[in-house]
């Protein structure tokens, strides 16, 4: 799962996403990352694996989500659920 979103204030966002770390959980989010655009700090990539494409969409297209959202001032969010087809570590 990939989202990519502007928030009006990092820190804040950062407050509801934390908060909200046991119902993504619980819905299924198993690990996750967190990154900033380095030319535009304000631009949130949020990187996660889940257990499922299903749990994933079910979750991030909830009401609730949609209230936890506004809340963290969550602006235009882009969200892409995506199948892994390789992984690999390069030493």
């Amino acid at each position: 799962m990939l989202i990519v979103h502007e928030v009006e204030n990092y820190d804040a966002w950062k407050s509801v996403f934390d908060a909200a770390a046991t119902i993504r959980r619980d819905a299924g989010e198993l690990s996750y990352q967190v990154l900033a655009d380095s030319s535009n700090a304000t631009n949130i990539v949020h990187f996660s694996k889940w257990t499922s494409l299903a749990a994933a969409r079910a979750f991030f297209e909830s009401p609730e989500l949609v209230r936890i959202r506004t809340e963290a001032g969550v602006q235009a969010p882009n969200f892409l659920y995506l199948d892994e087809l390789e992984a690999g570590t390069l030493t």
